[in-house]
């Protein structure tokens, strides 16, 4: 399994949100690349990048800094936040952006979705977060009346590389991941899950380490690397000891 440690952009500066909600935001960071040097230095093999400012606008926001961090290292990274179009998605990708999340734009227009993945194939990546196990959209601002589960299996056969799932209640509350709901969606599909939202430290990685074999792929890190309750390479280590969890 694979730990992605997350960069969240508002203002190009990196920060945390507490359940999603932009008035409740700590200040990190105003170097983003070189908080992407920092993760790649201590391990990280991927990196998960949040436009949070394009997520409530639509639209991209924080280019500039998504550029800088591309600049800054070598290790791929995978973008989600207002991207809801065409020319979006290819000039991140013609940017170098290795994965493009569809979060607002995979509930509006599945159709979006799947000629995405037919032309870029092992490129696209479906963006689900829930409040309450039912789907939020619009930068978290609107709960829908579909399920995370019914909107996952939307997708399958279309060749979405990953399902980002985010429990909102549980982002950067560092009060645990909720295990239930990401093994209930990871069972309910055959397309990969990566886990988001909750992790507190070295107890919430084995936690979703032992759901792996329901296919989970990956666990995203944020404000538990930010504060210092959890080290990134102590998580990297772990998630390599899968077998021996199992045990």
């Amino acid at each position: 399994m694979i730990i992605i440690p997350a960069i969240d952009l508002k203002g190009g500066e990196c920060v945390r949100l507490l359940q999603g909600k932009m008035e409740k935001v700590t200040i990190f960071s105003d170097d983003p690349g070189k908080t992407a040097k920092k993760w790649e230095a201590m391990g990280a093999e991927f990196l998960h990048v949040v436009d949070l400012d394009g997520a409530f606008k639509g639209k991209p926001v924080n280019e500039k800094a998504i550029t800088n961090i591309l600049k800054s290292i070598s290790i791929p990274v995978q973008l989600g936040g207002g991207i809801r179009d065409w020319d979006t998605i290819d000039n991140y990708l013609n940017l170098g952006i290795e994965r493009v999340i569809l979060g607002t734009a995979a509930h509006r227009n599945s159709n979006l979705v799947k000629e995405a993945c037919r032309r870029y194939s092992g490129r696209i990546v479906v963006g689900i977060d829930a409040r309450d196990g039912m789907v939020a959209v619009e930068g978290w601002g609107e709960i829908t009346r579909e399920t995370a589960s019914d909107l996952a299996k939307k997708f399958e056969g279309y060749g979405v590389s990953a399902i980002v799932f985010t429990d909102i209640k549980r982002d950067g509350m560092l009060t645990g991941p909720n295990i239930e709901s990401i093994t209930d969606l990871a069972r309910s599909i055959n397309i990969p899950v990566i886990a988001s939202g909750g992790v507190v430290d070295t107890d919430s990685i084995k936690n979703l380490l032992k759901i792996e074999k329901y296919g989970i792929m990956g666990i995203i890190v944020g404000r538990a690397i930010y504060d210092g309750s959890l080290d990134l390479g102590d998580a990297i280590e772990l998630a390599g000891k899968t077998g021996e969890l199992e045990k």
